[in-house]
């Protein structure tokens, strides 16, 4: 029992580092890795940024000739094969470790055990499974992704006391404070994609991008969010401020040319259980935030397409005329959705609801 405790609390310091690449490693997964030998830390690190060396180069390079015989943590099974970096299951090795403490498997074709085996083949102890849930929580795009070819989908929407996300003209700012939107800000960071509805963005002429996130102080170093729009008719106006960082807007629906001079990337029209499939085998987006309205908001909770909604609930009354954030029609108390309470946050005046939804209605 004391030995499992001690690998949780260096796991835990494993997860701490990972989490520091959580704004700046897509594609790449979130990893860290801390070396112990004798009770003391003599090597950590994490992945930074897609691209440069992952966790255990870092924490091997700090550890030296002292990482012979010594216990390697790491938050995600080590890859086995050669990208742009050598495959850090055999960095290991090679290192002379004695022993491997990982929290999660795998499940990417590329490595799916083959990192473990490597291991075990040379001899060394391998425990897996140390803190899953914990590691698990920092990858759930990346693990979704690869074991299903789907992303990982949060919707967003913030509302009053009464169920309403804007006024029936269309106004919505602000309905939640600043504590609130400041927390969007972290959720847009950590995913691939945020996709909205035409209307949205004719509404608010939103950006839906990274501005200011706790703890960075410089944002270029946070890898933006792709924004796409679903506009089947064609109606995003060339001076959209969205349009500014054009590059990183991908549009749903008809060809057009201006938009393309402009580098914003056309995506056919198809059904949103397709297009995921097609941010993920296309463009390696694994983490979808869905910022739209009552609409498109029903269509992908209803499409049993959301993984997580995220619920931000203003202490305040809109009134009757003000807009749904859910606009679908039941009749019966057996077509309801209903979710599983995950967390519950206090933000200010306003408070956050993390919520699974159920696979089943009852």
């Amino acid at each position: 029992m004391a030995e499992l405790n001690q690998d949780r609390i260096w796991m835990q310091r494993a997860i701490e580092l990972a989490r520091q690449g959580q704004y700046s490693t897509k594609p790449n997964p979130n990893v860290g890795c801390v070396i112990v030998k004798d009770g003391i830390v003599i090597g950590e690190g994490f992945h930074p940024q897609a691209g440069q060396p992952h966790a255990e180069v870092f924490a091997l390079r700090q550890a030296g000739e002292q990482a012979r015989g010594a216990t390697a943590y790491v938050t995600l099974e080590p890859c086995a094969h050669y990208g742009r970096t050598p495959p850090c299951a055999k960095g290991l090795v090679e290192a002379g470790v004695a022993k491997v403490i990982v929290a999660c498997p795998d499940p990417n074709p590329l490595v799916a055990g083959k990192g473990v085996q490597i291991l075990k083949d040379a001899g060394i102890e391998v425990k897996v499974g140390i803190c899953e849930d914990e590691a698990h929580q920092l990858n759930q795009g990346f693990l979704k992704a690869m074991a299903t070819g789907q992303p990982y989908v949060r919707l967003k929407i913030a509302s009053s006391l009464d169920g309403r996300t804007a006024m029936a003209s269309g106004e919505s700012k602000w309905i939640t404070g600043v504590e609130a939107r400041q927390d969007v800000q972290h959720w847009r960071a950590i995913s691939g994609a945020v996709i909205t509805g035409i209307d949205t963005v004719l509404a608010d002429d939103c950006e839906l991008n990274v501005r200011q996130l706790d703890g960075i102080e410089d944002i270029k170093t946070v890898v933006q969010p792709k924004r796409i729009i679903l506009d089947r008719q064609g109606r995003l106006p060339l001076n959209a401020k969205i349009l500014a960082q054009a590059d990183t807007v991908m549009v749903m629906g008809p060809f057009r040319q201006e938009l393309a001079e402009l580098g914003v990337l056309h995506l056919p029209v198809q059904p949103l259980a397709e297009l995921l499939k097609q941010l993920v085998q296309q463009h390696q987006i694994y983490d979808v935030l869905v910022e739209a309205g009552a609409t498109l908001s029903t269509a992908f909770l209803q499409q049993k397409l959301v993984d997580e909604l995220i619920s931000y609930v203003a202490p305040t009354l809109l009134g009757q005329s003000a807009r749904t954030m859910f606009n679908a029609e039941f009749s019966r108390m057996a077509e309801q959705l209903r979710f599983k309470l995950r967390d519950v946050t206090l933000l200010g005046d306003d408070v956050r609801f993390r919520l699974i939804p159920f696979q089943e209605t009852l």
